[in-house]
């Protein structure tokens, strides 16, 4: 099992389009993913955040939230806010909905 995340180790968001998500990496290990559903049109719902266990409390499902919504504003995607955690670092942070 892993050890709980240290503000040293190397951490990265990374776009995994073929299973529709994106995910937070510690080192060599995904700590957790957001997956997004593609509605049509440049619409894109972001339906479920999840971080293992022994990733939570370390700031990494605001992390990729926050790089998420950064590819999509890139992108020009429209997102729909669907996953509770999704919806809520949207209410905390509004400057950066795409």
């Amino acid at each position: 099992m892993s050890e709980k995340v240290d503000v040293d180790d190397d951490i990265e968001v990374r776009d995994h389009p073929a299973a529709h998500r994106f995910e937070v990496w510690v080192g060599d290990e995904r700590a957790g993913f957001t997956h997004y559903v593609d509605r049509g049109n440049g619409v894109v719902a972001f339906v479920h955040t999840e971080i293992k266990p022994e990733f939570e409390h370390r700031g990494l499902a605001g992390r990729l939230i926050g790089e998420a919504l950064a590819a999509a504003r890139e992108r020009g995607w429209t997102v729909l806010p669907e996953c509770p955690f999704v919806r809520a670092y949207l209410q905390q942070h509004p400057e950066e909905t795409p």
